[in-house]
């Protein structure tokens, strides 16, 4: 081929006895379609030269057509979704690569192609919401998913992660995965977060010499803190309150969990999470919580049936928060110097400085002891 593309250049071109010329064909008149320098006329010819060779017999001819036209966004439409639609050596590149598919397109391959056609499109480096819902609804390969939620190019929406959990969250490729995710939702890192300290849990029983309640309090100690860590400052108010309806739909919205994120001076989830257990609207939690006098917190503490004696360290809390609201000051690491100072002076004389779980091992056991009794 010389400097331009004529008719007769495509009996030329396809008339090559060999795969291997043919496969190199292809190539040389990608190369040239690609370079833009075309007249409209031999742009023309290009194209239908690529009309005829995705039809031709020989993979390696149509993999080499796949490969060099996967980057060009003006190519025929029905040309890269005859490739889109090959086996996956063909495929692979366009599924990939390729603007010139829609959603549409690619939605259709998700539905009826398998799990290398899959993987090939989320690799993609911009994938929208609907398309990483509909990979997740239609794949049943643990690679996939993986490869789906390691791409940060892939819009994954809380319900669409919250998918992949239910049904892949024990599968350690998935899990970790999307654990290493720039961006997760508050609900989708706390499933994340007890799914680690389940696996924690099953190592200490069957590796370590320890009594199953020792593992327990453990499990539960290491899963809380990683839980409250999550309420960073500034976390979206829904999001704190749907995360109180999912600890609380699973059973792991404890009474010590409360006690650690007000002690942090976590009160919007305090907030929610008191009107979750009495069952009440959180703006009449609020109110109740934040009552001038001692009435309205010690009504709602004791409405939610939580320990009367952490009630003390509850009101010093929210002291502390009141406090700095009114310095305008938020800072995490200072509001613990405070709420220590607070306890010290205001709480009981055994208190360690040192170890706030001192007083959630307390309750724990106090609990504990009670359901036993």
């Amino acid at each position: 081929m010389t400097e331009h593309l004529t008719n007769s250049d495509i009996n030329a071109l396809l008339s090559n006895p060999t795969p291997e010329n043919r496969a190199e064909a292809a190539k040389v008149v990608s190369k040239k379609f690609n370079s833009g320098d075309l007249s409209d006329h031999e742009r023309q010819v290009a194209q239908d030269i690529f009309k005829v060779m995705v039809k031709d017999a020989e993979e390696r001819v149509r993999a080499a057509l796949s490969d060099s036209l996967k980057d060009n966004p003006e190519i025929p439409h029905d040309v890269a979704v005859a490739l889109a639609n090959d086996v996956v050596g063909v495929a692979g590149p366009m599924l990939e690569c390729s603007e010139v598919l829609t959603d549409e397109d690619l939605k259709e391959i998700i539905t009826s192609q398998g799990a290398d056609s899959q993987i090939a499109i989320a690799k993609r480096e911009n994938l929208s919401a609907d398309l990483t819902d509909a990979i997740v609804e239609n794949s049943d390969s643990e690679e996939v998913i993986a490869t789906l939620v390691s791409n940060e190019g892939a819009d994954l929406k809380e319900g669409t992660m919250s998918k992949v959990m239910d049904k892949y969250g024990d599968v350690e490729a998935v899990s970790d995965s999307l654990a290493g995710r720039n961006q997760l939702p508050i609900s989708v890192a706390e499933r994340l977060v007890s799914l680690v300290s389940e696996k924690v849990r099953d190592h200490l029983v069957t590796k370590h010499e320890m009594t199953p309640n020792m593992v327990m309090d453990l499990f539960l100690s290491a899963r809380e803190r990683a839980t409250v860590s999550l309420l960073s400052d500034g976390a979206d108010v829904m999001d704190v309150r749907r995360l109180v309806e999912q600890l609380h739909s699973n059973g792991r919205l404890t009474e010590t969990l409360i006690f650690r994120a007000i002690c942090m001076g976590d009160v919007v989830f305090f907030e929610a999470a008191l009107a979750k257990l009495c069952n009440i609207p959180v703006s009449s939690a609020y109110k109740l919580i934040h009552d001038r006098g001692n009435m309205g917190i010690e009504a709602i503490y004791r409405q939610c049936k939580l320990s009367p004696e952490m009630l003390p360290i509850v009101q010093a809390a929210l002291s502390v928060t009141k406090d700095m609201e009114n310095s305008a000051s938020e800072d995490r690491d200072r509001f613990q110097q405070r709420m220590l100072e607070r306890m010290l002076t205001n709480c009981e004389d055994d208190f360690d400085p040192e170890n706030l779980d001192y007083f959630i091992t307390k309750l724990g056991s106090a609990k504990n002891g009670n359901e036993a009794a």
